[in-house]
């Protein structure tokens, strides 16, 4: 793994305005960063690949576990009002769209799982679909060598996996939603709602706080109709401690995601994933804060369950804290996870997002920030895989 500069597109932005991609800059500050990339080699793309389908896998295993159990689901502060149809979901297989890994990568063939984002990830638009144009690009302007790679099918993925709900779960009309007031967010629907579209479904958009409840307990838009299927880049914790939960399962509405997977976007998936999978090779050492086993970790990161973008995250380090973040999360309890340092080029801290569609790892996303604490704001370059 290598930081490399190179010299910006002269077009860049306007090519940026062009596709929607609105959030390159926000609050003043360069999101999307071109004028460095980060190099890989092909056997560091074929670790983070494997490494992510193993664990997408051990993740699995433990949604089958905490669904079973009364105890876990309480550890997972899910509201006992859910239980039975975040179970049900699960057993009847509803399907998933993606997800992202975040790892600690430092160079030399070690690599750490920090966290799976795999409910509502975003930067997926700049992974997918931002990054390649710029990859093209540069190859075209003899910037980058002709063999120039990058790991990323994230967009035929998505396609495909969006003609599989329309061929195996009768889903022909998909709505897409999120809230009113992110822009990142919107840009993130519009770019599914077009891989949709190339799938050959009839798509629609409306916002969170637009769906209606009907007479018969359905769900509805702004017309009334009855929604069948919908996507949502909605957190899952957010939608069950709301009045909205109470017809979930009063309805057949299928959702992406479904809701099981709000145990695996649940910080407590950590602590589980090390007790079912003690000293694994991809796993920091992990428990819930009132373990007795946290106080073994003198070097650790404390994360609320819900925690977001990096929010109320405290890295502690020989008992003092180094480094924190504000944030609206804390009160539903935390994890302890040990700190793993991540690696610095130019004084900026490097996370790899590690993307899945379905079960296949299918890209990479590279973000820095001056932080140790990758943020919301937390700068995104793009990749190449040079052998």
């Amino acid at each position: 793994m290598k930081r490399v500069a190179i010299e910006e597109r002269p077009h860049w932005q306007a090519q940026a305005e062009e596709y929607g991609f609105n959030f390159h800059t926000m609050y003043g500050e360069r999101y999307w960063c071109e004028d460095y990339y980060y190099q890989f080699g092909l056997k560091e793309i074929e670790l983070i690949e494997d490494a992510t389908e193993e664990l997408h896998q051990m993740a699995l295993a433990a949604v089958d576990r905490v669904v079973k159990s009364e105890r876990l689901l309480e550890q997972f502060q899910i509201p006992p009002q859910n239980w039975r149809y975040i179970r049900e979901t699960w057993e009847q297989g509803a399907p998933s769209l993606y997800g992202r890994f975040d790892f600690a990568y430092d160079g030399a063939g070690h690599l750490k799982m920090l966290e799976y984002n795999a409910d509502t990830p975003t930067s997926l638009y700049e992974s997918a679909f931002f990054q390649w144009l710029w990859l093209e690009d540069q190859i075209e302007a003899k910037k980058l060598p002709m063999v120039a790679d990058q790991f990323n099918s994230i967009q035929e993925k998505l396609i495909s996996r969006f003609g599989d709900l329309r061929a195996y779960h009768n889903v022909t009309k998909l709505f897409f939603s999120c809230c009113e007031d992110s822009e990142e967010d919107r840009g993130t629907v519009e770019y599914l709602q077009d891989c949709a579209i190339e799938a050959g479904l009839e798509t629609e958009f409306l916002y969170i706080e637009e769906i209606g409840i009907n007479s018969e307990l359905e769900y509805t838009d702004l017309q009334d109709e009855v929604i069948q299927a919908i996507f949502k880049l909605y957190p899952w914790e957010f939608m069950l401690g709301e009045d909205f939960a109470n017809y979930l399962d009063m309805n057949r509405t299928l959702w992406l995601e479904p809701a099981w997977k709000a145990i695996l976007s649940n910080k407590a998936l950590l602590p589980l994933l090390w007790e079912m999978f003690p000293n694994h090779h991809y796993l920091l050492p992990a428990y819930f804060a009132n373990d007795p086993k946290a106080k073994t970790l003198t070097n650790y990161v404390k994360k609320p369950l819900f925690s977001r973008e990096g929010a109320n995250v405290e890295i502690v380090e020989n008992g003092e804290i180094l480094e924190s973040a504000d944030g609206p999360y804390g009160v539903e309890g935390s994890i302890i996870q040990e700190y793993v340092k991540l690696p610095v080029f130019d004084g900026s801290h490097v996370v790899l997002g590690s993307w899945i569609v379905g079960d296949s790892a299918c890209g990479l996303s590279v973000r820095e920030d001056h932080s140790r604490i990758t943020q919301d704001l937390s700068r995104f370059y793009p990749h190449v895989i040079l052998s």
